[in-house]
């Protein structure tokens, strides 16, 4: 039990993920938090959690809302305390030529995939500091890096997470607190219209067990930046 008596935040806690993250946590003893918009998938979530006997708290928040966000931190402090772990998973994609893209869905894009990040971080990070303990994922994407046509609102925002991720460390390791981007290829979670057909992607199981392995890093050091890619992804 790694994290007995830890305390993780999820967002886009309730599937996908989010959802595999929590139970990676979870069966190693920590407590979690799941936020997400869709309170039926959280509470479902939620039920199946807590057959590992750990507390589990859910709570209906948009991230691209920053007065829910701060209403989340305020409830988790009060109810458990500060977390230990903030992993910022909440994403979604809108994706299409910049010619035909509405700006409400390139809006929409950035407003949850960078701006909900920046929110969770900022209402979180006082409590961390204070303790002098945390440590921070940030899920961004091998989109950030690969940028693809129809992409431009996506790999605009997971290009925008990985400087930001950057640029927090900096900042927040001295704190003893450990800041980490991932940034999975392919997944096979429905994020996307044919995302759990592509047999050769990685599994949301995956990217929780990448979580896990930075998680259990020696206090000393701090991997910063991972690419996690496909072994076997179609040749063109």
């Amino acid at each position: 039990m790694r994290f007995k008596e830890k305390i993780a935040v999820i967002t886009g806690g309730s599937k996908g993920i989010g959802k595999a993250t929590a139970f990676a946590l979870a069966r190693e003893g920590c407590h979690i938090v799941l936020s997400a918009r869709q309170s039926e998938a959280l509470e479902e979530t939620a039920r199946e959690l807590r057959e590992l006997n750990i507390k589990v708290m859910t709570v209906k928040t948009d991230v691209r809302n920053e007065e829910e966000v701060r209403n989340l931190a305020a409830e988790v402090e009060v109810k458990l305390g500060a977390p230990h772990i903030l992993v910022n998973n909440a994403g979604i994609g809108r994706f299409s030529e910049v010619v035909s893209m509405e700006e409400n869905d390139f809006r929409a894009v950035l407003e949850t995939n960078l701006f909900g990040i920046f929110y969770c971080t900022k209402a979180f990070l006082p409590g961390m500091i204070r303790n002098k303990e945390g440590h921070i994922i940030n899920i961004s994407s091998l989109a950030g890096k690969n940028h693809f046509a129809g992409g431009s609102a996506y790999c605009a925002s997971k290009h925008a997470v990985i400087a930001f991720s950057e640029c927090l460390m900096l900042e927040v390791r001295h704190h003893n607190i450990k800041v980490t981007t991932i940034c999975p290829g392919s997944v096979q979670t429905d994020f996307s219209a044919g995302s759990k057909e592509k047999s050769w992607a990685l599994t949301a199981d995956d990217v929780a067990n990448s979580v896990m392995d930075v998680l259990t890093t020696s206090a000393g050091s701090l991997i910063s930046l991972i690419d996690l890619r496909p072994l076997h992804p179609p040749k063109h």
